[in-house]
């Protein structure tokens, strides 16, 4: 079950009453003697089609000692704050209490999202209670009653939102432990994690036309394996070829150069383009090959614009660097070059090789290997959590709108590229700034460099809006 609702509140408002018939059978105790729940109670609840985890909790009491009260009062803190959405119930034939007061305002100080439940509505006696509820600043109230089973379309309607929510990331969650790219080009399935860690790595190699890819492929295979020459355009299909580096099964993935739209005339190079863009939609590591005569002009800026967009690890191999006198200087010129063109990745790995010469080929594939275990990094949602606490402590979103963006918590759904997922009051108020802000930050202490990162701004119900 995707979703779990803690119903919380002061004691013999009706928390187990409701639970009971929620889970659909006498489970809890239920007794007019305050107190009688003190452990938490799970139970798997159904209302209409909704199927979710409910917790009972004792009752809320403003004792902060070694007593049993006060232990009882941790327990029910702790199911609210792991809850998704907690059921804050008070007795409308009383009205709000001070002590209901005391804990509204402790629950403002967190973030998980409360719905206001008025139980015991029953009749007239709980109409002005019901009212008065609204001062406790949850928004609109669901009144119901637990005991004769009324109210409980509006409970529906008010959990419906959240329980779309859990399900939706449910289902991105079971997509993070799937093969969740697209089928290499010698298969048709998706396999999980391990098994893309295991089967063959998809490396392209790609760039501008007579670079030295096929050249420098042949270097790394020891054979003549694609054809080459001083002409520019040669290699037009996308060749994959099989290879094993340091008991590493990789394809190595040969491609046509990618030359301006503009400047492409014939169907066969159209063709050829359409190849290898297909390869870089395939791969899984992509290497840009760049002549260190001519490094990172307009096309292969769009080349790795491209790549980036697609969600492919990049690595960039600057080839013939045995022709470059003022090493330093052409390589200072590069990482500026990057630094103003390609700003959504940060510290893509750049390779300066001789294919001719056949020198520090080495250094390309263990970048490689390197980049894809970045590709394929996972960071638990508690380390995520804590240290996005860290980040709102020392810099919160703006305002916006003379209101702050309150982001409830963080998640990463999905790798390959690393994905996250933020989960805020109000997903289009988020400016991008800050969310550029994010992802370098998580860049920087997750050691996330070279990569391609993705942070989806998802909109979490706000309970104190007024609707």
């Amino acid at each position: 079950m995707s979703l779990t609702v803690a119903i919380i509140g002061r004691p013999n408002v009706g928390k187990s009453t409701l639970f009971n018939r929620l889970v659909g059978k006498r489970v809890a105790i239920v007794d007019d003697m305050p107190g009688v729940t003190r452990d938490r109670r799970e139970g798997d609840a159904t209302l209409s089609d909704l199927h979710f985890k409910i917790i009972d909790t004792a009752g809320l009491e403003d004792v902060h000692d070694e007593s049993l009260e006060s232990r009882m009062r941790e327990q029910t803190e702790t199911a609210f704050l792991e809850a998704d959405v907690g059921l804050m119930m008070i007795d409308a034939r009383t009205g709000p209490t001070p002590i209901d007061e005391h804990f509204v305002s402790w629950l403002r100080r967190h973030d998980t999202p409360v719905i206001l439940v008025a139980n015991k509505c029953e009749g007239a006696a709980g109409q002005a209670g019901l009212l008065e509820s609204y001062a406790l600043g949850l928004g609109e109230p669901v009144p119901l009653s637990a005991e004769h089973g009324q109210g409980m379309v509006d409970l529906y309607d008010a959990l419906r939102p959240y329980a779309d929510e859990a399900t939706e990331k449910e289902a991105w969650d079971k997509r993070q432990r799937q093969d969740d790219e697209r089928p290499p080009l010698d298969s048709g399935s998706e396999d999980d994690d391990d098994a893309v860690l295991n089967r063959p790595l998809q490396l392209a190699i790609v760039g501008r036309p007579n670079v030295g890819k096929s050249t420098l492929i042949n270097k790394l295979l020891g054979e003549d394996r694609m054809l080459t020459g001083p002409e520019a355009g040669i290699t037009r299909d996308s060749i994959m070829v099989p290879w094993d580096y340091k008991g590493r099964q990789i394809n190595l993935i040969d491609t046509a150069g990618l030359r301006r739209r503009a400047k492409v005339t014939g169907k066969v190079e159209a063709l050829s383009g359409a190849e290898t863009r297909r390869a870089i939609d395939y791969a899984q590591v992509v290497a840009i090959v760049l002549d260190a005569r001519d490094m990172l002009e307009k096309q292969d800026l769009i080349i790795a614009s491209n790549v980036i967009d697609e969600g492919r690890a990049l690595i960039i191999v600057v080839n013939k660097w045995d022709l470059i006198k003022n090493k330093k200087e052409a390589l200072d010129k590069l990482h500026d070059r990057m630094e103003k063109s390609l700003p959504q990745v940060r510290g893509i790995p750049v390779v300066t090789v001789s294919a001719k010469n056949d020198r520090k080929l080495d250094k390309i594939l263990d970048a490689v290997l390197d980049v894809f275990e970045v590709w394929n990094r996972r960071v638990s949602t508690a380390k995520l959590n804590r240290w996005l606490e860290h980040v709102l402590e020392h810099h919160q979103p703006p305002l916006v709108g003379g209101r702050r963006v309150k982001i409830r918590y963080m998640t990463q759904p999905k790798t390959r590229p690393p994905t996250f997922a933020l989960f805020v009051s109000h997903a289009k108020g988020l400016p991008e700034a800050y969310s550029r802000y994010m992802a370098n930050a998580l860049r920087e202490d997750f050691d996330l460099w070279g990569v391609p990162l993705r942070i989806a701004v998802r909109k979490g119900h706000n309970p104190f809006a007024k609707d």
